[in-house]
């Protein structure tokens, strides 16, 4: 097994640092090969601008047409290569962040942005009455599996289905299934730590042993069932799931799960 791992914290000595490192240590310890993308470590520029595209910009920029145009030329800047070149070599991609404000760490999001670009993550494939291009089960990256490690500052019944901060699956679900699955990249089931603020050091060893027994797991872990685009639950080109294949009574972001 491959795999690249994308760190986001800026404390090399923090817990997310410390699961980052026990990835590493565990996973080439059991034969696999392991890359990692340390965002502060490496200086990551986090924000989209004119510089990434060359003479593919246009006046006015338009993200999505000039990054495309720039990937199809090779002349994106070589940080972004880089890590585009490290995606197409993993089959498994472990992202390691802390949940702050409801999300992904700005860096992190910003290697998202930079890295994901058109004709790259999205924007390929045919576009026709029963096709709408290759996303959401297809694409570029599908045949590769995805695992976020997320810590959680507050306890675990805050995000519990009643929970006042929502269910961590809703949560996440535009990282799993609006990044990670819509270029095609199967979702596993996160590896959530609550009280992340509040643990401490005689908490390591069993926070520890359960990240390596995930670690070990992951070629043998069941995906998150989403639905695949292209494949006759989604009328075309409305994009809305067909009638009566929802389970009674759910709604909203479930309904993308099959199941």
């Amino acid at each position: 097994m491959k795999t690249l791992i994308v760190h986001a914290h800026p404390e090399p000595k923090s817990l997310n640092g410390s699961l980052k490192d026990l990835a590493v240590s565990t996973l080439e310890g059991a034969g696999h090969e392991v890359r990692v993308s340390d965002l502060y470590a490496m200086n990551w520029k986090a924000v989209v601008d004119a510089g990434d595209y060359g003479s593919h910009a246009s006046s006015p920029l338009k993200v999505a047409r000039d990054s495309g145009r720039a990937f199809g030329a090779g002349t994106l800047t070589p940080d972004v290569i880089a890590e585009q070149e490290k995606l197409l070599w993993a089959d498994t991609v472990i992202l390691q962040f802390p949940l702050w404000w409801y999300t992904m760490p700005a860096i992190l999001k910003g290697w998202v942005d930079r890295v994901f670009t058109h004709r790259f993550a999205y924007g390929v494939g045919e576009h026709s009455d029963t096709k709408y291009g290759e996303r959401f089960g297809e694409g570029t990256l599908a045949g590769r599996r995805a695992l976020l490690s997320v810590t959680v500052g507050g306890p675990e019944s805050h995000y519990a289905a009643r929970g006042i901060n929502g269910p961590i699956d809703d949560l996440l679900f535009p990282i799993h299934h609006g990044i990670l699955y819509h270029p095609g990249i199967e979702v596993l089931p996160p590896f959530v730590l609550y009280g992340a603020d509040r643990m401490g050091d005689a908490e390591y060893p069993a926070v520890a042993r359960a990240w390596e027994r995930r670690l070990l797991a992951l070629e043998s872990t069941e995906p998150i069932a989403f639905r695949r685009q292209n494949f006759g639950d989604y009328e075309i080109p409305s994009l809305n799931l067909k009638e009566g294949l929802e389970p009674a009574g759910r709604t909203g972001f479930g309904l993308h799960v099959r199941g």
